[in-house]
């Protein structure tokens, strides 16, 4: 875009420039802010990584020794907790406009004792599966937390790089140039003024 060399406009686009690279300076810190979250939500989702392994291993033990004692059908009779009285129970925050989640699963009181052969196998194999949907849970939260800050960090990388390579150099080069023509056009009228002097 042409600009008119005029000091007004020279001064309008040093005031864009500024108004951009405190974008930058914003961007740039809004990187390093959302980067030491998603540190925190790697080192959360490491210990339910491994917490869901040994949850997983316990689970896998439980079924083998319920099925062992009572057989895949004998087992299957069990009652398993109505599904109604689970509840997901989440906890909202926020950080520099990206929406994160705690999630507890809490699964409700534990079935009436009506199994015809109830055994402590069957009731292992029932808390064991429980811990394991309530690791599952937790961890699915992270998973989604750090999905969104990382898409939150890419786009805030981007915006920030736009501004470093390609918009302030191009606002620089603008300041330049109006600077120079200005300046050229002062000594025009200063020559124009000693030229009608004399």
């Amino acid at each position: 875009m042409e600009l008119t060399p005029t000091r007004s406009a020279l001064l309008e686009l040093m005031e864009e420039r500024r108004a951009m690279h405190e974008g930058y300076v914003f961007l740039d810190e809004k990187c390093l802010i959302l980067a030491g979250e998603m540190l925190v939500e790697l080192g959360r989702h490491a210990t339910l990584a491994a917490e869901l392994e040994v949850a997983h291993e316990r689970a896998v033990g439980a079924l083998a020794a319920a099925v062992a004692r009572h057989g895949l059908e004998g087992l299957s009779i069990h009652p398993a907790p109505p599904a109604a009285e689970a509840r997901l129970d989440t906890t909202r925050r926020s950080l520099m406009g990206v929406p994160l989640l705690d999630a507890t699963l809490d699964l409700g009181p534990a079935p009436p004792a009506t199994a015809l052969d109830r055994s402590p196998e069957s009731r292992a194999c029932r808390d064991a599966f429980a811990a394991l949907a309530r690791t599952c849970a937790e961890a699915a939260a992270v998973s989604g937390n750090l999905a969104r800050l990382f898409a939150e960090y890419r786009r805030a990388v981007r915006r920030a790089r736009a501004l470093q390579d390609v918009l302030l150099p191009e606002a620089d080069g603008s300041i330049a140039e109006l600077d120079v023509r200005l300046a050229e056009l002062e000594q025009e009228e200063a020559i124009m003024l000693r030229q009608r002097r004399r």
